[in-house]
């Protein structure tokens, strides 16, 4: 295609007059400058105009070796030449078989099946249903009573209603309530706005201690605590007090219940480990994995589970204890081969290392920024950093939603030709997990700019309006 203005207009009338974007609001999509990529290499995005963009979220948290990776796409296109997919209802197929038997090799310890599907959502519906029926079919005398889930405010999971139902974001869940089953809902470790009210200076990690008697107080109901660990991600990158997942991982397993991680958004090495599980020394009872697992080039996701609970399932077919649930692209051998090559890519060319390193260079590389009058506050939690935009720092008030500054300073962005998109008014930055120091010096240098930018703006506006 030859880059100009005119294709770039005429495929932007076509989108506006036919496509519906996820988690976009329609009425003011095409004024915020969308990108037409029409191309991507490397940590590069290529519009329908032939202007490239560094992609500083990973298009979206899953591309972690950035595009058209060599061996990604050398492995996809072989296994292309053999089949692309077959059923994985009772039948099988080597890929598939490989990949369970490579995840488990590098999962925490006790994790020893593998149970796949299509997404993160699909992958946190599959952890509730195992959970759910894992106790109607264990042991334990009054097994069919836990049937409650605990988990956090402001917390995402997915769009499924299952995945719905447990999550905590107020403008995104509630308006599906009369869809949900009823939860129990523990306070987001979010020290910058607690939600108890506590000054983070002098508090004792309450919202911790709070968690942990939720747990106690309902622990003959509940089939599971779901967590994500690391960081609350669509919550806008939100971070955990010290101590906070081991102490609910002890609450969890006092009560009987399981421990399930969703590491759709934090997993597959931005910690600096595979899995978050390992960074913080925990070994849930089940694990969820998507978004990066195929090193983000075809839809695939994984529930990791321990014998224990894969036991409860076995009977004979009359028994009923089969796991009734399943996905038409469940193993998919293309996204298998491209799961494994990811995985070869992240052992072979020293990823993890690289993210160990970088980790540190990014905090550094953020430090200035941290005392601007715009920003509130800096999350960080490996490879993935969230900066809180506020309209006083002092009073911590924020912008009023319909100024949209988060997407003002992300469009900004785009004139340094770097790509970013938001969490309302917290600028994410999730890059790939390969990038180069050099990489991230202009990731960081873009989003600079942009919130400079936006308070040159705000300074005018202010000036104008008291002069």
């Amino acid at each position: 295609m030859i880059p100009n203005e005119e294709n770039r207009a005429l495929f932007m009338a076509t989108d506006v007059a036919h496509c519906w974007h996820p988690f976009t609001p329609m009425s003011v999509y095409a004024d915020e400058s969308p990108l037409m990529i029409e191309s991507a290499r490397g940590h590069e995005l290529f519009d329908c105009d032939g202007r490239s963009f560094l992609d500083g979220v990973s298009s979206l948290w899953c591309n972690l070796l950035g595009h058209q990776h060599p061996k990604i796409t050398s492995a996809i296109k072989n296994q292309l030449d053999k089949v692309a997919h077959t059923t994985f209802l009772g039948n099988s197929n080597p890929l598939a078989v490989t990949l369970a038997q490579r995840l488990i090799a590098l999962a925490p310890h006790g994790l020893s099946r593998v149970f796949y599907s299509d997404n993160g959502s699909t992958a946190v519906e599959v952890a509730l249903k195992m959970a759910l029926q894992y106790h109607q079919q264990s042991e334990e005398v009054e097994g069919h009573k836990r049937t409650r889930f605990l988990s956090l405010g402001l917390a995402y999971h997915g769009d499924t209603m299952g995945s719905v139902s447990l999550g905590g974001i107020g403008g995104i869940h509630d308006r599906f309530q009369a869809l949900r089953f009823d939860v129990v809902r523990g306070p987001s470790p979010y020290c910058y706005r607690c939600p108890l009210g506590e000054d983070p200076i002098s508090c004792h990690n309450d919202c911790t201690q709070e968690v942990v008697d939720l747990i106690e107080e309902n622990a003959s109901t509940l089939a599971g605590v779901v967590i994500e660990p690391g960081f609350q991600g669509a919550a806008g990158i939100i971070t955990y007090p010290e101590g906070f997942l081991k102490q609910v991982e002890r609450a969890t397993k006092k009560a009987g219940a399981l421990l399930i991680f969703d590491e759709v958004a934090s997993g597959m090495g931005r910690s600096g480990d595979l899995f978050v599980a390992k960074t913080e020394g925990i070994s849930p009872d089940l694990l969820c994995l998507a978004k990066g697992l195929t090193g983000g080039y075809l839809p695939m996701a994984v529930t990791l589970a321990k014998e224990k609970t894969y036991r409860a399932f076995l009977g004979r077919p009359a028994e009923g204890r089969t796991f009734f649930h399943g996905h038409t692209f469940t193993g998919n051998q293309l996204a298998a081969a491209a799961a494994l090559a990811t995985l070869s890519t992240i052992a072979e060319e020293g990823v993890l290392e690289n993210v160990r390193a970088l980790k540190e260079t990014l905090t550094k590389q953020l430090l200035d920024l941290r005392d601007h009058p715009l920003v509130g506050e800096i999350r960080q939690y490996g490879l993935a950093v969230g900066i809180e935009i506020v309209a006083c720092k002092t009073t911590k008030k924020p912008f009023p939603v319909s100024e949209r500054v988060g997407m003002k300073i992300c469009r900004y962005a785009q004139d340094k030709n770097v790509f970013l998109r938001p969490l309302g008014d917290v600028i994410v930055l999730m890059p790939a997990i390969n990038f180069s120091t050099r990489d991230l010096q202009r990731l960081v240098s873009a989003v600079k700019y942009g919130v400079n930018t936006l308070w040159e703006e705000h300074q005018d506006t202010e000036a104008r309006q008291n002069p």
